[in-house]
């Protein structure tokens, strides 16, 4: 039996580099289950997408009748402190505690905001769609309610995010540090997978008081991830306490970063990219619902698909990228499979078919994961020394910007066409300016791919 224990690891650690996207990043100091523990924090990132941006919003808007462009503007309320990431990066990067610790402080902070808006969220949507007749509350307190609880939730969900990611960069090696990054992505899809499937089978049969359960539920889960996740993560470096290092400030590290290798137009193409493939976000499963007559379980089983295509799309960029293939145009490859992905959900409307909606939603998911996983190998690659922490944060506010305004643009720009072209065509408008976004989003990058063939011509 212990021959064959021992056989079975072998071949396993065998198995892991050659097929397990990023398992390559693992060293004697650093072991793959540590990584992967540490990856713990963005299952609970995962969760919480899912959460808001698939479950929640088909059920306030199909279930609970709340006007998609009020839940646009709730589920996009955490974009208020995606501008902030930058600063919470480079905040961690320069803090210095008396415990010895840059980066768990800022996580266990962010924890908490997560917890307490998840906590409380259930109640205020259930107060919000009740207009308080069932609880003789007013309004307008079901809408604060949500409100603060969205914005708590967006607040964890950014701080954690951002410093989990450095905090994976420090523990690894300067050339290593990209790989690390996207193996933290490609366990968020994972977590998004499970529990898109997860929510599918608990909500497959609504009701006010299952909503209770699985929210609050799914607080529980997220803080015992992340308390596992930091647990002996980071060293605490007494020395850290005592020196009275000279740091830049904000203004001169972000004068660094902006200068360096393109910067503004990196961002400029993540911005218009990640609009391009999060406007439909609140759409995909309400637009299943009410265009195509699908189940809440059903509806929900999509995030699952999206977040499949985008677990392929990361698995496939991680091989080819680390060949020396060129990370802009990667992300150029992405925003192209990103335009039939659209035609196909557009399509899927006048055929009837919840099978090409499916295939569409595969392939935004797939071009998504392309895209995301260029933009940031680039953003890695080039972010000035000493600065990932900066570099990772920047990246996150701008694609988090991006992708909460894209979101709340969505909601209002459906509710708006919608009593003027149909609904189904209310749709439709929002998935054809997405199309238009890639196009742009392309335009933008062929100088940066242009840029990368001269150097490498010259270098040759």
């Amino acid at each position: 039996m212990k021959r064959i224990s021992q056989k079975i690891i072998e071949t396993w650690v065998q198995f892991g580099p050659r097929f397990l996207p990023f398992a390559d990043v693992a060293t004697d100091d650093l072991p793959l289950s540590r990584l992967l523990r540490l990856s713990l924090f963005q299952v609970s990132v995962g969760i919480i997408l899912v959460l808001l941006v698939g479950t929640l919003n088909r059920v306030m808007i199909v279930e609970l009748r709340v006007p998609a462009s009020l839940v646009a503007v709730m589920i996009s309320l955490p974009l208020l402190f995606a501008p902030f990431r930058a600063l919470i990066g480079y905040r961690s990067d320069t803090h210095r505690s008396q415990l010895g610790w840059r980066r768990v402080p800022y996580m266990w902070v962010g924890t908490l905001l997560q917890f307490g808006g998840l906590s409380m969220m259930p109640f205020a949507l259930l107060v919000l769609s009740g207009g308080g007749q069932s609880s003789n509350a007013p309004a307008w307190i079901g809408q604060l309610g949500a409100a603060v609880s969205f914005l708590l939730v967006g607040a964890g969900l950014h701080m954690t995010q951002t410093v989990g990611l450095a905090l994976a960069n420090d523990l690894v090696k300067e050339e290593s540090q990209p790989k690390v990054v996207g193996l933290m992505y490609v366990t968020m899809l994972v977590g998004m997978i499970a529990s898109a499937l997860i929510f599918g089978e608990l909500l497959s049969e609504y009701s006010p008081g299952r909503l209770i359960q699985v929210i609050q539920g799914a607080a529980l889960v997220t803080m015992a991830l992340n308390v596992i996740a930091l647990w002996k993560q980071e060293c605490r470096d007494r020395a850290r306490v005592a020196a009275k290092e000279i740091t830049a400030s904000f203004s001169e590290s972000w004068r660094v970063f902006s200068q360096g290798n393109h910067a503004m137009r990196r961002l400029l193409a993540v911005g218009l990219g990640t609009m391009a493939f999060t406007m439909e976000d609140i759409l995909l499963e309400p637009y299943g619902g009410e265009i195509l007559n699908m189940s809440v379980g059903a509806t929900t089983t999509l995030t699952a698909t999206l977040a499949i295509g985008g677990l392929c799309g990361f698995g496939l960029a991680s091989h080819v990228l680390a060949k020396g293939y060129d990370a802009f145009r990667m992300a150029m490859n992405g925003a192209l499979v990103g335009l039939p992905a659209f035609l196909a959900v557009i399509l899927a409307a006048p055929l009837g078919s919840p099978t090409v909606f499916a295939i569409g939603i595969l392939l935004i998911g797939f071009g998504s994961g392309l895209f995301g996983h260029g933009t940031l190998t680039a953003t890695m690659r080039f972010a000035p020394k000493k600065q990932s922490g900066l570099a990772l944060g920047a990246w996150g506010a701008v694609q988090a910007t991006a992708a909460g305004t894209a979101i709340a643009l969505g909601g209002i720009i459906r509710d708006l066409a919608s009593p003027v072209v149909g609904a189904a065509s209310g749709y439709i408008v929002v998935y054809i300016i997405e199309i238009i976004l890639l196009l742009a989003a392309i335009f933008i990058m062929l100088p940066l791919v242009k840029c990368k063939l001269r150097f490498a011509a010259d270098a040759a």
